[in-house]
Order: structure tokens, then C-alpha cells, then sequence
């Protein structure tokens, strides 16, 4: 059977201002056709309703209900998790203080996380969002990824990405997605590139680790051109059974 996603959203929307993307055409001055564009600001609470679902994921908007479990899944492999980030995650008060930033930002329109949900069992198995909206660029950043290990090697990560991808080209109209990683932190660098990003260069300096280390940041893209090649490279991947080595996934944060 041929993948089939499920994404619960509206139909086609701006990012800017959510209005349907038909509704919002001109004419581009830089390239031939039509490009949809907006005109005033998003109506975000239809935003931070939205739900994406798949065949083996569910990602549900992050709430205060979900710390207790965000942590209860990552607990024992804290270290392993949250290796590269720049901030601490190491105990309860941690998670709490995630939970309340990423609540925050959502506030601030800064950015959408969610919690990543195992459709077959219905538990939290770990959390991604949209981060750093740019709605004046139409573009945005997929991040702050992270999954419990029994979950790492299989299509979670996959189909999530996928339909996050495809909720911002097809969905909000992107121009551009981005996505980062630590220098240092190889497999994540291979997750991303496996999912058809580009690398694009290092940011150096670019943060102040917990330890004082200075992260070095890997950054990469998807443009709206290359997106329907990287959809179709998506569907055929996740529609085939998924085999891989430690090597090939990332065990740890990407952002």
C-alpha cells in the first residue's frame, strides 16, 4: 500500500495571515507565474490548534499536560538525549522549565512545538516544533527534535519530518524550512542530510554551550523548488521497511 499520510489541517493556508493561499495571488516581480503572498498578521490560534498525523506518529500541540510524561520517557536516558544541546536537561525542574519556554515562545508566535505521539500505543515518545517563524520571509525552522531511544531507529523521525515539511510547503506556503545541528554531532547531520536537506555552512560560535563550550552550528535547507522531489524521496522511503545501523540516525537533540 502506498504511503498515506493523515494531516489534520484547513486547507491551504499563508503563513502570514492564515487566509486561504487561492485567495492571496500576484504577481512575482523576480519570477515568472503567480506566488501567493498575505497581507496582515496570522490569526494564531488556528495555528496552535493544528495536528499532523500519520501512519505511525501523531504530533499533537505541546501543553502543560505533557510534561510529566516528556519526562517519564526520557528520564533514564537523559545524557544520551540531550548530549549536544546548549542548555541543561537533566531533571524534572528541566523539563518543566522546556515545557514553559516552548509555551512561551508559542505565545510570543515565536514558534509551534508539539509532542510526538506512537499512534499503535498512544504514548508520548518524545517532542519537535516550528521554531523561529519568520511570516515576513515565509520561512521557518524545524527543531528542537528529540526522541526516546527505543524509537530512534525506526520511522518516527522520518514521517514526523515529513509531515512537518509538508504542513509548511503545501500547508503555510513556505519559501524555505531550515533545520541545524552541533558540528560535532555527526549522526544528526546524517539524519537531516538522509531527509533530503542541503547543508548549507557552519555558523561558528554561534552558541555558548552549558559546559562553556562554544557550538559550532550546522545549518541546512529545503526550498519550495526542491520540495516535491524531497516529498516523493520521503513517501518512497517511509513506504519501505525501515532497517538501519546506529549510524544512520541521530540518538540525540537536533536544533
Amino acid at each position: 500500500m502506498a504511503f498515506q499520510p493523515r494531516e489534520r489541517v484547513a486547507s491551504r493556508t499563508c503563513i502570514r495571515c492564515l487566509a486561504p493561499v487561492e485567495s492571496l495571488v500576484r504577481r512575482n516581480t523576480s519570477d515568472e507565474g503567480d506566488t501567493p503572498v498575505s497581507c496582515i498578521e496570522p490569526e494564531w490560534s488556528a495555528v496552535e490548534k493544528t495536528i499532523l498525523e500519520g501512519n505511525v506518529v501523531r504530533l499533537v500541540p505541546l501543553d502543560r499536560e505533557h510534561e510529566a510524561a516528556l519526562w517519564d520517557v526520557a528520564k533514564d536516558s537523559v545524557e544520551e538525549i540531550f548530549r549536544w544541546i546548549s542548555y541543561r536537561m537533566k531533571s524534572a525542574e528541566d523539563f518543566h522549565g522546556f515545557v514553559e519556554t516552548a509555551i512561551a515562545e508559542r505565545q510570543r508566535r515565536e514558534s509551534m512545538p508539539f509532542v510526538t505521539i506512537e499512534r499503535a500505543s498512544g504514548r508520548i515518545i518524545g517532542s519537535t516544533r516550528f521554531m523561529n517563524v519568520d511570516r515576513s520571509h515565509s520561512r521557518v525552522e524545524i527543531g528542537s527534535t528529540w526522541i526516546a531511544p527505543p524509537w530512534q531507529r525506526s520511522a518516527v523521525n522520518t514521517e514526523a519530518k515529513y509531515l512537518m515539511l509538508r504542513h509548511a510547503f503545501e500547508v503555510w506556503h513556505c519559501i524555505r524550512v531550515e533545520l541545524k545541528t552541533d558540528k560535532l554531532n555527526e549522526q544528526s547531520r546524517r539524519a537531516i542530510l538522509r531527509i533530503g536537506a542541503k547543508e548549507e555552512g557552519i555558523f561558528r560560535h554561534h552558541m555558548i554551550t552549558e559546559s562553556g563550550r562554544l557550538r559550532d552550528s550546522v545549518y541546512f535547507s529545503i526550498i519550495n523548488d526542491e520540495w516535491p522531489e524531497v516529498k516523493e524521496y520521503l513517501q518512497k522511503m517511509l513506504a519501505k521497511p525501515f532497517r538501519y545501523s546506529r549510524s544512520d540516525v541521530s540518538t540525540s537533540f537536533d536544533a
